[in-house]
């Protein structure tokens, strides 16, 4: 009897099935996608209106603890879950009157700018000096984030978190992306030196040149605040002025305060009349000059004389210049304005807000939305029109730069006004639509962050508040309450000259996108030569 043998093809065999993973490995599978998520949180509670500045540094750290050496697909998806964590708490009171479909749709799409960064950061992770090339990523998002889509929304960039911090010098050296850098790399750099810490103990080696640059990425921003400590003063050099910014309050919070349009100009007229008496009765300093807030007299007073005469009632008790927010029509267009009226000539000077808000003063897609939701519409009939033009009324003599609400939040915006002469600057505001929320600290944080940037007090009178009044220092030396009538009344110092963020513009954002590029480009370089060589 013959025996053949045969063989079996592989592919013929019985592969037994694969145990399930037990319950401990899925949920040690889940540990960073739960840890970018919050330590995405402990970024947000850094933020105004708690002063936990340096939560920042951890947040950062546990970001890259959570990215490092990772592939750029996990780096998206861990650094979504870090976008998610940071902007659906920060930026929740975009719902407080319209719902939770905006905001939530909003976080949405401002997630996927950071899920862009933390592929970029995970990608770098793997280059010496990987630090540095991770917090450049950091701010080319920002940057990203702050121009698209519909002209970017720069809200929760990390420097706005600072204004209570020791990095804050570093914003009269670069502005917002130098601060934000500083901050990131400090945090990134943190995470590296422990990391360094705990592979000598396990190894006892650890590359001097990795070392140097871990103790760099932490000791720099600092030292660099420190040693920009002298550009930031409240001297002045152009003389003082008395400011009075009026708080008018409102009758009610909501969107509906619309609907009481003259009763929110009637309510700023009567604390500036109150205000003159006070000053006429010598228990206040009199004013060189009145600032009134955004949206103080929806009632156009171009078209409107009943809004011209309470205006000019106002202006001629207090007996100085007013700059009044206004909703203006004119040639069949809306804008955002602040008139300036004079107690004896009347309006003598404009300013169109630039830099509109979408969703608010304006319905990108309209059709689109319309078509989803036409609610959404109705609350935006008529869309309104830019302004071309920076705005610097002079008041008194002094020149007085006007950044209109969310205008703050734009580098160029602000810095347009410094440029063409403003001595000091005002950020005339309106709250009212997101009740009490914690928008209004975060815009306060912001001005702020601008006064140290280019060295000018600044003002900022909303309507429901929080009022301010904030030294070129960056400190607040008087504030209102929410939802109060009031007004400040302080000398405060005129300042001409202009820090190095003034003048560098641009540039220093430009420059780090710039790194951002180069170690990407490393990076991507790096992946290739590998698996080319390992193909061969």
């Amino acid at each position: 009897m013959t025996v053949t043998a045969t063989s079996v093809d592989e592919s013929d065999q019985v592969t037994p099935p694969t145990a399930p993973a037990s319950l401990g490995a899925r949920l040690v599978r889940l540990v960073p996608a739960a840890a970018a998520a919050l330590f995405g949180v402990l970024l947000y509670v850094s933020f105004p209106p708690r002063p936990l500045w340096w939560l920042a540094l951890p947040a950062f750290a546990g970001f890259g603890w959570v990215l490092r050496g990772r592939g750029w697909k996990a780096g998206l998806g861990l650094g979504y879950l870090f976008g998610l964590g940071f902007l659906l708490p920060l930026l929740v009171w975009t719902g407080v009157e319209v719902g939770p479909g905006p905001w939530l749709a909003l976080v949405a799409i401002e997630a996927i700018f950071v899920a862009l960064v933390g592929a970029g950061v995970a990608a770098v992770s793997k280059l010496p000096g990987w630090p540095v090339w991770a917090a450049a990523v950091w701010i080319a998002g920002e940057a990203a984030r702050a121009r698209v889509p519909f002209s970017g929304f720069p809200w929760g960039k990390i420097a706005f978190g600072q204004a209570d911090g020791v990095f804050l010098p570093l914003a009269a050296v670069g502005g917002t992306p130098v601060l934000g850098f500083a901050v990131v790399l400090c945090g990134f750099g943190l995470y590296e030196v422990v990391r360094l810490l705990m592979e000598r103990r396990r190894t006892q080696v650890v590359r001097r040149s990795a070392a140097a640059v871990a103790l760099l990425s932490v000791a720099v921003p600092v030292v660099g605040a420190v040693a920009a400590r002298p550009l930031v003063s409240d001297k002045a050099e152009d003389g003082t002025v008395t400011v009075a910014a009026i708080q008018g309050n409102v009758p009610r919070a909501g969107l509906d305060f619309n609907a009481q349009r003259r009763a929110v100009l009637d309510y700023h007229v009567r604390e500036t009349e109150r205000l003159a008496a006070e000053v006429k009765a010598g228990k206040v300093a009199q004013p060189d000059f009145v600032l009134w807030p955004e949206n103080s007299s929806d009632v156009d007073p171009f078209a409107n004389p009943d809004a011209a005469a309470v205006i000019d009632r106002a202006a001629k008790a207090i007996g100085v210049p007013i700059s009044v927010g206004g909703v203006v029509e004119r040639d069949g267009k809306l804008y955002n304005e602040q008139i300036l009226w004079d107690p004896v000539k009347g309006p003598t000077d404009t300013y169109d807000k630039r830099q509109i808000q979408p969703f608010g003063e304006y319905l990108p897609l309209r059709s689109l939305i319309g078509a989803i939701n036409s609610e959404w519409t109705s609350m935006v009939r008529q869309d309104f029109s830019r302004g071309s033009k920076p705005g610097v009324f002079t008041m008194d003599g002094a020149k007085v730069g006007l950044v209109t609400c969310y205008e703050a939040a734009f580098d160029w915006a602000v810095r347009s006004e410094v440029t063409d002469g403003a001595q000091m600057i005002s950020v005339p505001s309106n709250n009212a639509t997101f009740d009490r929320s914690e928008m209004t600290y975060q815009q306060l944080a912001m001005s702020r962050v601008r006064a140290v940037e280019h060295s000018r007090t600044v003002t900022v009178p909303v309507t429901s508040g929080v009022s301010a009044i904030i030294m070129p220092d960056g400190r607040i030396t008087q504030k209102t309450g929410m939802f109060v009538a009031d007004s400040l009344v302080q000398k405060v110092p005129l300042r001409s000259s202009q820090t190095p963020a003034t003048r560098l513009g641009i540039l220093p954002e430009i420059a780090l996108v710039l790194v951002a590029a180069g170690g990407l480009g490393w990076a991507i370089g790096a992946g290739v030569r590998r698996r080319r060589a390992g193909d061969v």
